[in-house]
C-alpha cells in the first residue's frame, strides 16, 4: 500500500482557466486529425507512466472499447462504432480532498483547471513528461464524456464530466458501482489500495475522426515499454477482442535491436547510462543512449526526454551528434585511418547509424517550443549528452578495435560515395539535363499553371495512358505515362536515379529538383497521383513509385501531396445497363445483396477489371479520376521508423527478410496504403 500522504491537495498548483482548450484544440495537441485523437491517449498514458517513474505502481493498461449502451443515452451518441479509451495505472491515486485555493476537490482541479498539477513543483514528480498541467484538462475539454475514478486508502471517488464541465461533484462510491461502470476494465484496478481510471470517449465536433489505430495504439505502449525497462504494459483492444503485453529488460538497448531487425549489423549494439550534474545549479539529469551501426544507407535517431518522443530532436540530440562526430574523428586521426585528403562531414556519420538519446530530467526544467513537446530546448540537455556519451564511446572504440574500424570503414565509405554521387550530379547539371526549359515530350500538361489546382497522374502502360490522356479534364490534369516498372531506388543513389530516362523525365516534369536541390515553390503540381492497375503487377509498380519519393523526393509526402488512385475491381451491370462500381470484394458482394434483396430475380452481370486499359476513357474518368466520385488516398508518414524498415525489407536485396515479413503479415494484408 502506497503513503498516499505524499501527494496532496497542497501540491496542484493553478494557473490559469479552461476555454481556450475547446476554442483552438490545435494550440493544446498539435491537430485534429487522427494524429491529435492519439494524442490524447498519450496525455492520459503519461500522467500513469509518471507515477509509474515516481515509483508508484508498475503495471499500466490500456483499453480500447465501443461505446456502452449507457454511454451513448448519457452522451445522446447513436453511433455504434464511437469508441472510448480507458487508462488504469495503479499509483497513488489523485488527491480528492478540497483544494484551499478553489473551494472545490483537488481531482476536480486536474481534470478541469488549465494549467493544474503535482508537476510544477519538484515534491509529487521528480521526473515527468508532463509541463504544462494542460494534459488531463485538454483531454477532459475535448471529450464528450470523462469518467475518473481515483482510488485511495482502499476507498473509490468518481467525476463524471461532458467537454470538461462536472456533472456532479466528485463524490465516493462502491466497489459495486465501479465494477458496473467497468465490467471489463476494473478487475485490476479493485485489487489495489490506490490507483486511478481515467475514461474518455473524445468529442466528434472536434476531430475529423474518432477511430483510434491498433497499431499506433501498440506502437505507442511498445516505445514506452522500451523507454521504461521494469515497467509492464498491458493493451486490452476490447474491439478486436486482442490482448497484448509488453516489457523489456533491456530498455532502450532491445529497441536498438528491434530497429535494426533485417539489417546486416557491424558490431554489438553500445549502450552507456550515467547522471550528469550542473555544477551550477547542482540539478542532475539521467542520460542514456544505445547505438549500432548497420550496413544500409539510412540513419534512425530517435529521441525521448522522460517519456515525451520528440521527433524534431533538440539539444539532447545536438550533444549525442556532436559527441559522435567528435568521437570518430579523434579515433580515425589518431589511428591515421584517414587519408591526407579524406574527410567526413555529418551526413557520413549519420549514414547506417541506429541511435536512441534518452534523457530524465526534472519536470519544472523542461522547456519545449509547444504543448505537443517535439523539441527540446534545455541547453543543460546539450552539455549532458555530449559528456556522458563522448566520454564512454571514445572509451568503447578503444576497447573494441574491430567495431571501432568496421565503423570508420563504413563512414568512409560514404564519404568516398558522397564525393562521387556529387561529382556526378555536378556533372549532370552543368549539361542541364534537369534544367531544360522543354518539358518532356510524353508529358501531356494541364493547362492551369497554378500548382494549387493542378494534379498529375503517373499511370504505367501506353493503353491506361491513352485512356487517362482522352478521359481527363485538361484545366487541371496532366498525364505522365511510364513505360514498365521503373527502377528500384531504394539502395541506388542519386546519380543512379538522375541517369535513369524514366525518372529523370519525370523530375522534370515536376519542376521542382531532387536532392539538395529540390525547391517546393518550383513544384508544378500539389496532387502527384500514382495510378496503376489493381493487380499484383500494378501494385509492384506503385510501390517502386513510392520508394522513389520515400526515398528521392520526402519532401512531397510531407507536404501532404503524394496520393495512390484506387480505381474500382468491379463493374457490376443490372437493368438493363445500369452501372456500379465496387472497389473491394467486400463492397461487392454487399451491394451485389442489396440488389437481390430488392428484386431476387435481377438478372446481374459481374466485370473483374484487369486493368486500368481496360475501361474506355469515360469510365476511367467516372470511377477513378473525377474529384467528386473518385477514391484517392493520401500518403503520410505517421511512422518514418516503420516506414524506413517497411522498405528496407519490401524493397532491399535480402530476400529472408522479406520472405519472414509476408509471411508473418500475409493474414493482416490491407488495402490501406
Amino acid at each position: 500500500m502506497f503513503d498516499t500522504n505524499s501527494y496532496r491537495a497542497t501540491e496542484i498548483k493553478i494557473l490559469e482557466g479552461l476555454e481556450p482548450i475547446r476554442k483552438r484544440p490545435g494550440m493544446f495537441i498539435g491537430s485534429t486529425d487522427s494524429k491529435g485523437l492519439h494524442h490524447l491517449v498519450i496525455e492520459i498514458l503519461d500522467n500513469a507512466v509518471d507515477e509509474a517513474i515516481a515509483g508508484y505502481g508498475k503495471t499500466i493498461e490500456l483499453f480500447r472499447s465501443h461505446l456502452t449502451d449507457e454511454e451513448k443515452n448519457i452522451t445522446n451518441l447513436k453511433d455504434t462504432e464511437q469508441e472510448a479509451i480507458t487508462v488504469v495505472d495503479h499509483g497513488r491515486g489523485i488527491p480528492v480532498e478540497i483544494h484551499e485555493q478553489v473551494g472545490v476537490s483537488a481531482l476536480e482541479v486536474v481534470m478541469t483547471k488549465l494549467h493544474a498539477g503535482g508537476k510544477f513543483e519538484n515534491e509529487a514528480y521528480k521526473v515527468s513528461g508532463g509541463l504544462h498541467g494542460l494534459g488531463s484538462s485538454a483531454v477532459n475539454a475535448l471529450s464528450t464524456l470523462m469518467q475518473v475514478i481515483s482510488k485511495r486508502d482502499g476507498k473509490y471517488y468518481f467525476q463524471a464530466y461532458s467537454k470538461g464541465t462536472p456533472y456532479k461533484p466528485v463524490a465516493e462510491v462502491s466497489e459495486d458501482e465501479v465494477k458496473k461502470l467497468f465490467p471489463k476494465q476494473s478487475p485490476s484496478f479493485v485489487k489495489n489500495d490506490s490507483g486511478t481510471l481515467v475514461h474518455f470517449i473524445p468529442d466528434k465536433t472536434v476531430f475529423s475522426t474518432t477511430a483510434f489505430s491498433h497499431q499506433k495504439l501498440v506502437q505507442t505502449l511498445k516505445d514506452r515499454a522500451y523507454l521504461m525497462a521494469g515497467i509492464y504494459f498491458i493493451f486490452n483492444d476490447l474491439i478486436t477482442n486482442l490482448e497484448k503485453h509488453y516489457y523489456f529488460e533491456g530498455g532502450i538497448k532491445s529497441m536498438v535491436e528491434h530497429l535494426n531487425t533485417g539489417k546486416d549489423i557491424l558490431h554489438e549494439v553500445f549502450y552507456t547510462q550515467d547522471n550528469w550534474k550542473d555544477k551550477e545549479t547542482d540539478k542532475e539529469i539521467g542520460v542514456e543512449v544505445a547505438l549500432q551501426y548497420n550496413d544500409s544507407y539510412r540513419e534512425i535517431i530517435d529521441s525521448y526526454v522522460n517519456v515525451i518522443n520528440t521527433p524534431d530532436g533538440g539539444t539532447h540530440v545536438s550533444g549525442f551528434t556532436n559527441a559522435l562526430s567528435r568521437s570518430l574523428r579523434e579515433y580515425a586521426e589518431k589511428n591515421e585511418m584517414l587519408k591526407k585528403e579524406e574527410n567526413f562531414v555529418a551526413s557520413d556519420i549519420k549514414e547506417g547509424l541506429t541511435a536512441v538519446v534518452f534523457v530524465k530530467m526534472p519536470a519544472n526544467d523542461l522547456q519545449f517550443e509547444s504543448q505537443t513537446k517535439t523539441k527540446l530546448n534545455n541547453s543543460e540537455a546539450q552539455s549532458a549528452v555530449y559528456q556522458v556519451f563522448k566520454e564512454a564511446f571514445t572509451f568503447f572504440l578503444e576497447e573494441n578495435p574491430g567495431a571501432a574500424r568496421n565503423i570508420v570503414a563504413k563512414i568512409l565509405l560514404s564519404s568516398r560515395a558522397r564525393q562521387a554521387a556529387r561529382a556526378a550530379k555536378d556533372a549532370v547539371t552543368r549539361k542541364g539535363v534537369l534544367e531544360g526549359t522543354t518539358l518532356p515530350g510524353k508529358l501531356a500538361d494541364c493547362q492551369t499553371t497554378d500548382p494549387a489546382e493542378s494534379e498529375i497522374y503517373i499511370v504505367e502502360g501506353d493503353s491506361a495512358g491513352g485512356s487517362a490522356k482522352q478521359g481527363r479534364d485538361r484545366r487541371f490534369q496532366a498525364i505522365f505515362p511510364l513505360r514498365g516498372k521503373i527502377l528500384n531506388t531504394e539502395r541506388a543513389r542519386l546519380d543512379k536515379v538522375i541517369d535513369y530516362t524514366e525518372l529523370k523525365q519525370l523530375i522534370i516534369a515536376l519542376g521542382a529538383g531532387i536532392g539538395e536541390t529540390y525547391e517546393p515553390k518550383n513544384l508544378r503540381y500539389h496532387r502527384i497521383i500514382l495510378m496503376n492497375d489493381a493487380d499484383v503487377d500494378g501494385e509492384h509498380i506503385t510501390t517502386l513509385g513510392l520508394t522513389f519519393f520515400y526515398r528521392h523526393m520526402p519532401e512531397v509526402i510531407e507536404q501532404g501531396y503524394l496520393f495512390v488512385a484506387m480505381p474500382p475491381l468491379f463493374k457490376i451491370t443490372y437493368d438493363r445497363g445500369t452501372e456500379k462500381y465496387a472497389y473491394s470484394e467486400e463492397e461487392k458482394n454487399q451491394i451485389v445483396e442489396e440488389l437481390k434483396k430488392d428484386k431476387p430475380d435481377i438478372k446481374i452481370d459481374l466485370q473483374r477489371y484487369k486493368g486500368l486499359g481496360e475501361m474506355n476513357p469515360e469510365q476511367l474518368w467516372v470511377t477513378t479520376m473525377n474529384p467528386e466520385s473518385r477514391i484517392i488516398k493520401k500518403i503520410t508518414i505517421d511512422d518514418v521508423n516503420k516506414a524506413d524498415t517497411a522498405f528496407e525489407v519490401l524493397m532491399g536485396d535480402k530476400v529472408p527478410p522479406r520472405k519472414k515479413f509476408i509471411q508473418t503479415r500475409a493474414q493482416m494484408a490491407e488495402l490501406d496504403v
